[in-house]
């Protein structure tokens, strides 16, 4: 194929950020029947561009094959649950929404987020493209609409009298290959006084935490400040505030409004992550392409102390089965020769294998089941809540090990 351009402005991309092979998609979990069939694999190949220093994957296959039937209800977090909730009690308070107020969440799964406004009363859209999960929103009392949203999905809700006074995304902009469509449908959707907020990975605590496993072709974008506000800027529309947050390993909460919009003038969390940003480096060419090197070492690391368990005859168990675990065995290409097996608690996972390596998953009593000696937290950004569920394998002498920043063992 010829060469890729910038999703945001257009230039070429030429620049490695990191390269991690091929992978198959990290949500197609293999059913046993599907056990001897090959699979799609695709290069995870990450690159900067040049002009406005996005990161970026090409992209390989459309979104209708990978959010058509999802595998992902964001109600199986507990902690994800609580921190909708916080989110909702206190952007409710901040900008004064009543029952005169129109909310649209996109992307907004099972309505584990929207169910917070129906309770208060606010009116709340959500708009979900996968329909096996927008069932589930349904169910609940959340008025949903199935669609992929963009400029075309903006004017139809529009057109339905939902403008909005406030738009939600979170862990959507990332995985929007087209871009500037979606973020043209946002100010499209926005009343003149209405305010977005976003919520992503930031690309600082990837860098930083060494987060390659969040890499995956879901996530075709991997934003900083600096490059988030330029594609808003291209838009008509201004960042005026911004939360560094703790989920997903450390994510960024952003809050647009349109450019003209005098009520919301830029504040000092947006000015002050944007200079550090730029003190850091992110303003810059060179400090992108630090980061392969530091992916390469701790690859290393992790197969070493798989070795070492192997050669001294332990059993070493994963826990969970979230995408990120998916890119971190393939690219280190850990299969049942290290880890017997993983668990997760959602029942849509269980019975199924992990893609390209092959691993099955259970439910977490096969722990308690085969008494192993280490158990790998695969989404190591919840580490806490699953050392708690599980500390009962410190009966049988059981260690934790978190694979990210680097491989860590806790008794």
């Amino acid at each position: 194929m010829g060469r890729s351009h910038c999703r945001s402005c257009g230039s070429t991309l030429e620049q490695t950020f990191v390269d991690l092979g091929m992978s198959p998609l990290a949500n197609s979990y293999i059913k046993p029947e599907q056990r001897n069939r090959m699979e799609p694999f695709y290069p995870l190949h990450v690159y900067v561009c040049g002009q406005c220093l996005l990161v970026q994957l090409e992209e390989f296959t459309t979104p209708h094959d990978i959010f058509s039937d999802y595998a992902y209800f964001s109600s199986f977090s507990d902690s994800w649950l609580a921190h909708a909730k916080v989110y909702v009690d206190m952007i409710a308070e901040r900008f004064s929404l009543s029952r005169d107020s129109r909310v649209v969440e996109i992307a907004s799964n099972d309505g584990y987020l929207l169910q917070n406004f129906v309770i208060r009363g606010i009116p709340a859209l959500g708009v979900e493209p996968a329909a096996n999960v927008a069932e589930a929103a349904k169910k609940r009392g959340i008025n949903t609409k199935v669609a992929f949203f963009g400029e075309k999905t903006a004017r139809d809700i529009v057109a339905e009298g939902w403008a909005a006074d406030l738009i939600i995304g979170n862990n959507v902009l990332a995985h929007v290959p087209d871009l500037n469509d979606f973020v043209s449908g946002l100010k499209l959707l926005l009343r003149p006084a209405g305010l977005i907020t976003m919520e992503f990975p930031h690309l600082l605590q990837l860098m930083e935490q060494n987060q390659f496993d969040t890499i995956y072709h879901e996530h075709f974008s991997y934003f900083s400040f600096l490059a988030v506000e330029q594609v808003f800027a291209r838009h008509g529309m201004k960042l005026f505030d911004a939360e560094e947050l703790s989920t997903h390993g450390g994510s960024l909460r952003i809050y647009a409004a349109h450019q003209d919009d005098a009520s919301k003038p830029i504040g000092s969390r947006a000015k002050e992550l944007r200079s550090r940003e730029e003190t850091l480096g992110f303003g810059r060419h060179d400090h992108y392409l630090s980061f392969g090197p530091q992916v390469e070492a701790t690859k290393r690391k992790l197969l070493s102390f798989l070795i070492s368990a192997k050669q001294e005859g332990k059993q070493v168990v994963g826990y969970g089965a979230p995408a990120k675990g998916n890119t971190l065995l393939n690219y280190c290409g850990v299969r049942t020769d290290f880890i017997d097996y993983t668990v997760d608690r959602s029942p849509h996972k269980q019975g199924h294998f992990l893609p390209g390596v092959r691993i099955p998953i259970y439910g977490p009593e096969r722990i308690r089941e085969t008494r192993p000696d280490y158990l790998l937290i695969l989404p190591w950004n919840i580490r806490e809540e699953i050392m708690q569920q599980m500390s009962h394998i410190r009966e049988w002498g059981g260690k934790f090990v978190v694979p990210i920043p680097e491989v860590q063992v806790h008794s």
